[in-house]
């Protein structure tokens, strides 16, 4: 990580070319009545903890974790749709709402009432009447500023949707592609959500007439083109606003040295959209006792307590504690975007088909 979570592209499944996939040994699998001690998670590249925090879950369950990262967000997702039949891992981590339908309508998951599940928070629980997935954790994408220009220029930031596409603001933000980034696709979401199936394409329109920069992903956009963040000063990045995370302008404190006072960068809350990610048991599962075992631990409040720091996201458990950093340098959204799991499912594709025709082309 440099300054948040690497967040990336989301592929489709179809033509999706597989390489060689790490497995595991003969020695760790087995079915659930096999005694298999070693349980592993599937997840995405951004998954983090702290090693003592899972060494204690390993030394009061009696399971070795085994974690096997596999990629980005979205290829990890379909690269166990593809292997479900013979999965790599025994739970998967890190499918998110924008994504969700997709690992459903494909069986991915089994069911499973994870315990402490009744704690969530209810805002967050979905699938109720199949338990298929957990809910783990939430974030925002949300576009960010720097302070510095908008101060420098004698320039109120934007605070909402409607604000970035006026005048002042021209050739300002960038962006990532819907097509192949999870936080691009998140923002047009977010458009989707606020202007709604008649109005999202018309605000793209002035978006663009307005200077919006577009490029692959989250890492060029924040690390190279995003003027606020420490990797853009030093790429002399020109864009005061992208589209990022909430929870940046404290990863910003957080990893700075010496740490700034206040954080250099700020979130225009009016722009926000709620990501959401999910764990859950796979539907062949070797050793699913493990794995259960497992998903208990990920929402148990020792995990929640500690995941906010290593993976600048919010606990979705509730009294789970919310570290002081987040709340200095980057308050909770209160009022985020967001669309339900099956209108995502119905319009995604068609949403970025026309969002690239209309913005890329």
């Amino acid at each position: 990580m440099s300054t948040t979570r690497k967040f990336t592209a989301v592929v489709a499944v179809t033509g999706l070319g597989l390489a060689t996939l790490a497995a595991c040994g003969s020695s760790d699998s087995g079915d659930e009545g096999s005694g298999s001690k070693t349980v592993t998670l599937v997840s995405h590249d951004s998954f983090a903890y702290t090693k003592a925090v899972l060494k204690d879950f390993e030394k009061e369950s009696g399971y070795k974790v085994k974690v096997l990262k596999d990629g980005d967000a979205g290829t990890a997702v379909n690269k166990a749709i593809l292997t479900k039949d013979n999965p790599q891992g025994d739970v998967f981590f890190g499918v998110d709402n924008t994504l969700l339908s997709r690992a459903l309508d494909n069986g991915l998951f089994q069911s499973y009432e994870a315990k402490g599940s009744s704690l969530i928070l209810p805002q967050y629980r979905v699938d109720q009447d199949k338990h298929r997935v957990t809910p783990i954790d939430s974030g925002d994408i949300c576009v960010n500023y720097d302070k510095a220009y908008f101060s420098e220029h004698k320039l109120a930031p934007p605070t909402s949707f409607d604000d970035l596409i006026k005048p002042e603001y021209k050739n300002l933000l960038v962006t990532e592609n819907a097509s192949t980034s999870s936080p691009g696709l998140g923002f047009l979401l977010g458009t989707a959500a606020k202007y709604g199936d008649d109005g999202w394409q018309d605000y793209w329109k002035k978006l663009k007439a307005n200077g919006v920069k577009v490029v692959d992903g989250w890492e060029q956009a924040y690390n190279v083109e995003f003027s606020g963040s420490a990797g853009g000063k030093k790429a002399k990045g020109d864009r005061p606003l992208v589209v990022s995370y909430a929870s940046s302008p404290p990863a910003e404190v957080i990893y700075a040295d010496p740490k700034p006072k206040t954080a250099p960068t700020g979130v225009a809350d009016g722009t926000c959209f709620r990501q959401v990610e999910y764990a859950g048991l796979l539907s062949n599962a070797k050793n699913s006792k493990g794995g259960k075992a497992l998903i208990d631990f990920l929402i148990s409040k020792p995990f929640q307590d500690d995941m906010p720091l290593n993976m600048f996201v919010y606990p979705v458990r509730e009294a789970a504690q919310v570290p002081p950093e987040f709340t200095k340098f980057g308050p909770a959204v209160e009022n985020p975007e967001t669309l339900d799991p099956a209108k995502i499912a119905d319009n995604r594709d068609e949403w970025v088909k026309s969002w690239t025709s209309l913005v890329l082309k």
